[in-house]
């Protein structure tokens, strides 16, 4: 395999650790000021918030589809895990990527970032088929999206550096007429961009005035076509964290689900809106020829107390560092470690971290949680007109800057193990860690310059049939789980645990509600749930990284909160129902990404690479059919279990844009799931 195997790094010393300081800390209250008139007016089709891979798909379809899209984004970057937050390793599953079964701009990605190395793999990685250097995830990707342009005759406007402040609605609040963004650049004379961490720009990103280190631009997005009868143009949440439906303020779900027969692996009897997974500020390090010296950065014993291999199968530095490994200039001798075989770091081999008990900040609490629920947005003064201020707690992402930072330390210089005890960690002083606007992350101090986030705010669909409280996609819908042991016997109310082999029992349905069949003699169904709106395709493990019991989440001896794992697991191929995609209350925004109707569960498969861009292409299309045939999506889906004529019209283009719907030979009729691996 022929790759190409020149690159040009700017490191920087250790000294860029002193950028994360205890003096940025401030209280976090968003104050409500007045914008400025606006500085211009942009017209789209498409508004789509969120430049990470469901924004960039959402965007690719509809330029392909002829549309004026606007895509914003906070960072400067497209593409999101594989690029802004670094997570520039492909999670795939076996079958699906044998078969190469993808939505067409995913295949079109992999197409490009093999093209570009000579193969898929320039980093000789073990976690997956395609491990490669993040700032490549944004120049393929971008490129994608000016030829997509090109060959639909799209009108692409992007606007980096750009986050949404406000939304104009009608009176009635069904339709947003605007949204009002601040696009920011370097002030004069201050530093470049990605010079400062997140947490030291976030919150001036959101404030309408001009500062030291920014110069401002208000923007007021609006559709391109006049009022019409149906939506004249829309909206499509790919943020991160769920951003728009936070600041729109429709009903949404966050953290832990309550158990149910729905959600029977669920580790809380209530809802907790404080326990989302871990977000991670990923990092770039490089093997070197010679020993580096290495400070300690001064908050590191705060954080020592968490870093850990995690499992004695995985304590092996060379095993840890190859994991995800997006550079190797040359192979190095082949090894084995808790039967994972892999190639021995060399010289010049660069790795990209992403470890839960190393650089993921799992906070869980209402005191240190990420992602504000409705009520601390309301108490922060975020939900009045003026006072959006992304919806994030500044404090945690300080803190994961520094855990990130410190567990580079852990690694090079660490003899602690929180998880394994004594005698495991050894120093591995022959690695520098890698800095630079010029470096992998393309930031000054190193980090990513977004966090990865794989939990954020999931709407609630719009009630419909067999979802009276609105449409969600749960854990049963899913997980290849048979439920049949006693935890659950015990655990569940013999009600709760009947409704839950009923909900399972496939084929035999109707004869286990008719009383004709008990529901435990029943075999298990072996498929996920078949939706008749589905417009998209995903399939990945239930993947936990769980949040901290207590606060903050590096205290010593701190634990994962207890049974979260227990729904993680294997799943079965699913689909992305339209439902999932439709908010309440507002009938001309669609949500795509993470932010679909999904429970805590469900969501920690539907979250990776593949998922995301099928949920994009799904929300571009809906939107550029909408427009085309002058319905609004929630119309496609209003009648069922009626036959929706224009749904399947959707579908029948999906498809045939090479944006499946459904897997191949997966049908009610098909007890043949399990080959799909």
């Amino acid at each position: 395999m022929k790759m190409k195997r020149s690159l040009s790094l700017l490191t920087v010393s250790s000294t860029l650790l002193s950028f994360i300081a205890p003096s940025f800390i401030a209280p976090y209250q968003a104050i409500a000021t007045p914008p400025r008139t606006p500085d211009k007016t942009v017209n789209c089709d498409v508004l789509v918030v969120g430049g990470g891979l469901s924004g960039v798909a959402t965007a690719y379809e509809g330029l392909l589809a002829g549309k004026r899209v606007c895509l914003t984004e906070i960072t400067d970057w497209v593409g999101g895990q594989i690029s802004a937050q670094g997570t520039s390793a492909l999670d795939e599953r076996p079958t699906q990527r044998r078969r190469l079964f993808y939505s067409r701009g995913y295949l079109e990605l992999r197409k490009r970032i093999k093209d570009k190395y000579g193969g898929l793999n320039p980093g000789d990685c073990w976690v997956s088929d395609s491990c490669f250097l993040p700032r490549d995830g944004h120049k393929v990707l971008n490129k994608m999206l000016k030829d997509a342009a090109r060959e639909g005759r799209g009108k692409l406007r992007w606007f980096p550096n750009t986050v949404i402040k406000d939304l104009e609605t009608t009176s009635d609040g069904k339709i947003i007429n605007a949204a009002i963004a601040i696009q920011h650049k370097p002030a004069k004379g201050a530093a470049p961009l990605n010079t400062s961490p997140l947490s030291q720009t976030i919150e001036d990103a959101y404030n309408y005035d001009d500062s030291s280190k920014f110069a401002k631009t208000i923007i007021r997005f609006t559709p391109k076509r006049k009022q019409s009868n149906s939506p004249n143009w829309y909206i499509v949440d790919a943020s991160e964290t769920g951003e728009i439906v936070g600041l729109a303020d429709v009903p949404y779900r966050l953290g832990i689900d309550e158990r149910s027969y729905l959600e029977p692996s669920s580790s809380s009897i209530s809802n907790d809106p404080y326990c989302t997974q871990g977000f991670t500020y990923t990092f770039a390090m490089e093997a070197t020829q010679n020993a580096q010296k290495h400070d300690m950065p001064p908050f590191y014993m705060q954080y020592s107390p968490y870093y850990s291999y995690e499992l004695q199968r995985l304590a092996s530095f060379p095993l840890v560092f190859t994991y995800r490994r997006i550079w190797s200039p040359q192979q190095g001798a082949q090894m084995t470690f808790g039967g994972i075989n892999f190639s021995t770091p060399t010289p010049g081999d660069i790795s990209m971290q992403n470890w839960t008990w190393g650089n993921d900040y799992r906070p869980g609490t209402s005191q240190d949680n990420l992602i504000y629920t409705r009520q601390q947005l309301q108490s922060s003064g975020q939900l009045v007109p003026g006072g959006w201020k992304g919806g994030l707690r500044t404090e945690a992402l300080r803190k994961a800057e520094e855990i990130s930072l410190g567990y580079f330390y852990w690694l090079v210089a660490g003899t602690t193990d929180s998880q394994l005890g004594e005698g495991v960690k050894k120093p591995h002083p022959n690695h520098r860690f890698l800095s630079g606007l010029n470096s992998p992350m393309g930031t000054a101090h190193g980090l990513s310059k977004y966090p990865y986030m794989r939990e954020g705010r999931r709407i609630i669909g719009r009630p419909s049939w067999g979802h009276s409280k609105g449409f969600m996609i749960w854990e049963i819908d899913i997980s290849r789980r048979d439920y049949n042991d006693e935890y659950y016997r015990k655990t569940l109310s013999p009600s709760t645990y009947r409704s839950l082999r009923t909900a399972l029992a496939g084929l035999e349905t109707t004869s286990v509600i008719l009383g004709r069949k008990d529901p435990s003699s029943v075999a298990r169904r072996t498929r996920s749930t078949i939706f008749p709106d589905a417009i998209g395709i995903g399939h990945y493990a239930i993947d936990f990284h769980p949040c901290m019991t207590k606060s903050p989440p590096e205290a010593a001896g701190n634990t994962e909160r207890k049974g979260e794992r227990r729904g993680a697991g294997q799943a079965y191929p699913f689909q992305i129902a339209l439902r999932a995609m439709i908010p309440q209350k507002i009938d001309n925004l669609l949500v795509a990404g993470k932010s679909i109707a999904t429970s805590h569960i469900a969501a920690a498969a539907y979250r990776v690479h593949s998922f995301e861009w099928s949920a994009g292409a799904a929300a571009g299309t809906t939107a550029a059919f909408a427009l085309k045939n002058n319905i609004a999506p929630y119309q496609l889906v209003d009648e069922l279990p009626k036959i929706e004529p224009k749904l399947i019209e959707l579908q029948r283009l999906l498809n045939q844009n090479n944006n499946p719907t459904a897997f191949p030979d997966t049908s009610i009729f098909n007890e043949k799931w399990d080959d799909w691996r």
